[in-house]
């Protein structure tokens, strides 16, 4: 039988788990915002001297959006059960 996460892991837990969040809302972030047209003349401008990295993230097979969407579900899922097993615990 397995027992409970301590307090100590628990946080250690939430942690990764809001680190995958994050770094899965920064890359849907990245993916959406990089579809957009510019709006303004100077955005075309500073869009010209900057070119999108060709270096990917994950592979060819999975668009960074996706990625992203599967980090935040990853951290919900640590998060939530994070805390099932803590009330459990308490």
């Amino acid at each position: 039988m397995t027992r409970p996460p301590s307090p100590r892991s628990t946080v250690v837990l939430y942690t990764v788990s809001a680190t995958c969040a994050a770094l899965g809302a920064l890359l849907w972030i990245r993916d959406r915002a990089a579809d957009t047209p510019p709006r303004v003349y100077g955005d075309v401008l500073v869009a010209e001297g900057h070119t999108r990295s060709a270096w990917r993230i994950w592979s060819q097979a999975v668009t960074e959006e996706r990625l992203g969407l599967y980090l935040v579900a990853a951290g919900l899922a640590l998060a939530i059960a994070t805390r099932v097993l803590s009330a459990r615990r308490d």
